[in-house]
This record gives structure tokens, sequence and C-alpha cells, in this order.
């Protein structure tokens, strides 16, 4: 079977190619946040190894080949994607497999996602399954991977034994990922270098050849000041100090100094910042192009000291609080990088989305608010209204029309409802105009009807105009749970106060007829989600809202969530909460003043308003 572990090539004399008899496929991976190595395309690998044939200390624009890919720069040099938007670094790596494994024939293994869309499977766990099928295995354990999925090849799909949950699977040809033998010629269908003509113009390449030429500026200077530094210190101790690449991520020096004795030849990789012996390199700047390869990273490895005098620019900084920009931090250590100058790559801090551990005895109610804990239930979701009766409740009659536009139908007021024949509606005539009670706006009253029956049917009224509520305005927020409760710790600008913890849950379920599709299952990430609210008197007012607002089933909603695409999902309903606890990285915690005034706001803006609490 040809996986990873038994195809990997150890680099033999700083070079890293096969033997010139042995032919091997090359996959190009990059890491993404669970520690995992995910597979680039065969399209986007082909076109990686075009661009190192004609530069192996090159940087590689992945969005010439894949569109998708656009912010997307390899730098060969230090084996690290860059995200020149955010700034953002990730380790790349260079990996072999056997011709006649999946991706030398080109064939791709896919699971189906809960959006129906098909996800391929990691590099390594699809030669596994690709060897089990050529062997006509009925189907695979994929334990020995660390995963507990079974793999039916008869049904061809996945099936988690802890949860039983079952995913389609498919199998699909592709491009065959590049195969290469021995060492590799230069290049001659890839333009590269002074005499390949005219470079390209776009944004992108300018950025890459910017970086390139500052940085062989940089890098030239460097030379020479190693040159100097060696030839005064020739009769010193016959040991002079080079740099080497790393191999460490996630808060490791990228670039550390070593000590290269004459006499020595170690080739020892430290990996997680570890102890090993020096590493023997001619050139203090030689590309350690397949040092990845051989080596799985993992990103819960040892953090490593930051040598005196190193920067430490901050990659992944989300917020932008830093005191760099990331995208110019990421570009800074690249350029560094190129030039073999000292730099350390640190992650923001992680954020703190929860409090110390607490016993339940710890858990004390909320001053001024009774009970712990609220549900919705299914019957509770039954509402009926006539809709004649609501519209006819909050508006007058207008004897005296105004010529101007009805902003339902666009019809002016003068003339009749757009919806005349199309929605028949007894006691309401298609031209009669009424004006509702608080915000005096004038609309058909067969087009406030029509408004009606195309929202939640629960009685209530929202003028489309100025959003004046008219009536208990309700939600259609699955069924669940919402507990709260004062924990002994306190938020990041609320040392003197206790903290509200709030604890929502609600299961997947069936949409009913008032979800997007009715029939259809709706999954519910990231439960149970806990919220917090300072324990202080705004603080209480805000919970007492909040649970009205739950009540009325206005905290969540059925639809497409924002931050992972994923539709039929329960998703938050415009009423922001705070779900970090001791930081606020995210922008979802504290210290935040203008919060609690905010969220008040918005509970306003869904009819949930200071008013509505009794004294």
């Amino acid at each position: 079977m040809a996986r990873p572990g038994s195809g990997l090539l150890v680099p033999k004399n700083g070079v890293g190619y096969p033997p010139q008899n042995l032919a091997r496929v090359v996959v190009w991976e990059w890491l993404n946040e669970h520690g995992r190595w995910r597979p680039y395309s065969a399209a986007v690998c082909h076109h990686i190894e075009n661009v190192l044939k004609g530069d192996a200390r090159g940087s590689v624009v992945l969005g010439q080949v894949d569109a998708q890919l656009s912010p997307y720069i390899i730098d060969l040099q230090s084996m690290h994607q860059f995200r020149q938007d955010t700034g953002t670094m990730r380790p790349v790596q260079r990996n072999f497999y056997e011709p006649s494994s999946a991706p030398g024939k080109g064939v791709v293994w896919e699971w189906e996602n809960d959006n129906g869309s098909w996800t391929p499977y990691d590099m390594e766990i699809c030669v596994t399954i690709q060897n089990a099928y050529e062997k006509q295995h009925p189907w695979l354990d994929l334990i020995s991977l660390g995963f507990c999925y079974l793999i039916d090849f008869n049904s061809m799909s996945q099936t988690n034994r802890q949860s039983q949950r079952k995913r389609r699977l498919r199998r699909r040809m592709d491009l065959a990922y590049p195969l290469i033998m021995g060492s590799i010629p230069k290049s001659q269908s890839w333009p590269v270098g002074a005499s390949s003509g005219q470079p390209c113009s776009c944004q992108q390449c300018i950025l890459v050849n910017s970086t390139r030429a500052a940085s062989n500026a940089i890098l030239a200077s460097q030379r020479r000041k190693l040159h100097t530094g060696t030839a005064g210190n020739s009769g010193g101790t016959g040991t002079h100090t080079t740099v080497r690449q790393s191999n460490t991520f996630a808060g490791t020096s990228l670039w550390s100094p070593t000590s290269d004795s004459s006499g020595t030849n170690n080739n020892n990789i430290s990996v997680g910042g570890g102890q090993s012996k020096a590493e023997q390199v001619k050139s203090p700047l030689q590309n350690n192009l397949n040092r990845p390869g051989t080596q799985r990273i993992s990103m819960g490895t040892t953090r490593g000291a930051i040598p005196p005098g190193v920067p430490a620019l901050p990659v992944k900084n989300l917020t932008g609080s830093g005191p760099v920009h990331p995208a110019l931090a990421g570009m800074t250590g690249i350029l560094m990088c190129a030039a073999g100058l000292p730099v350390c790559l640190t992650r923001a801090p992680k954020p703190i989305l929860h409090p110390p551990p607490i016993n339940k005895s710890d858990m004390k109610p909320v001053p001024g608010v009774n009970g712990m804990r609220r549900k919705t239930k299914k019957k509770h979701l039954k509402r009926g209204k006539n809709p004649e009766d609501v519209v006819r409740r909050y508006t007058e009659k207008i004897k005296v029309v105004q010529d101007e536009d009805c902003t339902i139908c666009m019809e002016r007021l003068v003339m009749s409802s757009g919806y005349e024949g199309v929605l028949q509606q007894k006691g309401i005539k298609p031209e009669l105009v009424g004006k509702l009670g608080k915000c005096g706006h004038m609309y058909h009253l067969l087009c406030l009807v029509a408004m009606y029956n195309n929202g939640n049917k629960d009685g209530s009224l929202q003028c489309p105009t100025c959003k004046t509520i008219y009536g208990e305005k309700t939600g259609t927020q699955p069924p669940g749970k919402m507990e709260y409760h004062v924990i002994p710790h306190s938020l990041p600008g609320y040392s003197d106060s206790k903290t509200i913890r709030i604890v929502y849950g609600i299961p997947a379920g069936i949409q009913t007829n008032e979800h997007p599709n009715p029939g259809k299952k709706f999954s519910a990430r990231g439960f149970p989600r806990h919220c917090y609210l300072p324990d202080n008197e705004k603080g209480r007012k805000v919970l007492k809202l909040l649970i009205m607002a739950w009540d009325r089933r206005l905290i969540f909603t059925i639809g497409t969530s924002s931050t992972t695409g994923e539709s039929d999902t329960v998703v938050w309903n415009e009423i922001h909460h705070k779900t970090e606890f001791g930081s606020n990285l995210t922008g979802h915690g504290y210290p935040d003043p203008n919060y609690l005034d905010n969220v008040l706001t918005e509970l306003s803006a869904q009819g949930v308003g200071e008013d509505n609490l009794k004294d």
C-alpha cells in the first residue's frame, strides 16, 4: 500500500530528490488549523512544480491556476503559504507517493458534507481507501489512521462509529498528480528568469516580483556581511555562525542560528522546538525544499524559546489590534526569511471562551429574575390570527387618499392594489387604503394583508417603511431551552461584578411550515452556546429582555450561516451576544463599554423594549 509513511524520501546531500531510477508522484499539501495536511489539487501541484523547476527559491501565485486561491502565494524559500489580504501563513510540504497510488492515477475520493457539496479526503486517507477498493475489500476501517469511520464500498457510504451517522462518498477521476524521476531539469514550459519573455502584468505578479526584488537586494547585502565576517575571523577558532531553516511553526523560530563546526557532518532535524544537534549546512542560504515532506509537523508541539533580539511578528491577528498589520507582518517575514535573517512568527493569543471550571453549587439564581431556565415547546409554536382582523386592528381607513406610492406593491395609492386578482380577501377591496396608527404610514389594505400572510402570522404587523412594530412580534426559533445563573467570576471591564452566564440549547430537527424548507432537516451547530453579561443593574435588565425575546422565539432562526455558508441551520437572529468570556479577540467578548446599550437597541428593534418590563 502506497502510504506517505513508506513513500516519503529522505533528503540526501541537501538535494532531496529521488534517486535517478525511482519515479514518484508529487503532492503538495498545506497544514490546516486542525493539524491535518490538506492536499492541493492536481492542477495546482503541476503549477507549483513548473515554478519549482525554474526557481527553487521563488514564489508561486496560486491564483494563476485556481481563481479561488487568488489571495494565496507560496514562498518556496520558507515553505509557507501566505495569504495577502490577512497575512495568515501556513506551512506547506512536498510529499511523494507511488505512481500506482490514487494521486498517480488521478483518483479522488470525496465525502458529502452537510450542504450537499463534496469534500476530498486527506491524501493519506485517499490512498488507503483506493488501495482497499482495488483489492475489492467490502469495507475499510479507518481506525488505524486515527478516525472512527467505517467505509462501506457496497453502499458507498461512510459511517461514524460513535454517532452512527452516515454520509455518502464517491470516487471520481481527475488530473493525475505530477510525476518526477531523479533530478528535475530546467523547465521549458514555464517562463521563469531573465530570458522568459515579458513578465505577467497582473497585480499578484507585480507584488511577487517586487517582493523578490527586495529579497534579492537584502540577500546580496547579507552575503557581503557574511563574507566580510568570515574573512575577519580567519584567525579564530575555526567556527562560524550560519543560518538554517527551522522545522517549526506556531510560535517558534522560522530561522534559527546554529553553530557549524568544520569537522562535523550532522543532519539531525529538530521538530517543534526540541533539542537537537546542529545541522551541517554548506551555505547559509541553502533551500531546504523537501524538509517538510519528511516530517509530520504537529500543531501541538512545544513552543520554542525566542532568541534575544529576534523580532516577533504577529502573523495571524484577525482583529488587527496588534502593532503590526497582519499582511505587512507576513510579507516582512517572507522578506527576512529570503534574506536569511532571523524572524519569529507568532500566533495571536487564543480567545478565552469559557471561565474556569465551576461547581454546580456555585451557580446562583440571578437577583430579581425568577427561575433559572426557560423552554420553548412545540405546543407554543402554533399561532393563528385572521389576517383581515389583524390589519383592521392596527389601521384606520383613509377617505381622502394622497397621490403617492404604496411601498409594498409600488402602485399609486389612488389606484388599486397590485395584489388585485392575485389575492382574494373577503371584506377588503383592492382600492381601500389604510394608515397605521403609530407611525402614520399609508398602504393598500390588501397589500398589508399580503405582507401579513407572507410573514409569521403571529398577530403582529411591522411597518415596512420605519419598522415600527404593532402587537407582539414573534419569530421562528426552533424548540429548545435557555438557562441562566450567576457564576463567581468577573468579566474584563467589570471587575466589581460577578457574571451572568446564559446557556442556550437547541437540538437539530425538522423544519415546519414557518421555516424556509418545510419537512427538511435542519442542523444545530455549536450548541450549547454560552453567553455572558455582567451581573449589575443594566446586565440584569438585558437578561430580562433576552428572556422575553426567547419566549417570543426571537433569539435564533433557521437560515444560512454567515461564517460557514451552511444552509438550513440554526443561526443568530440579529440580537448580538457575547460568547467570549475572558478576552475580546473575536469581537464577541469584553471589555466592550457600548455592548449593553447596543443590545438594548437591537432588542427594541425586535419589539422587546424596556417599556415591556414590569416593575
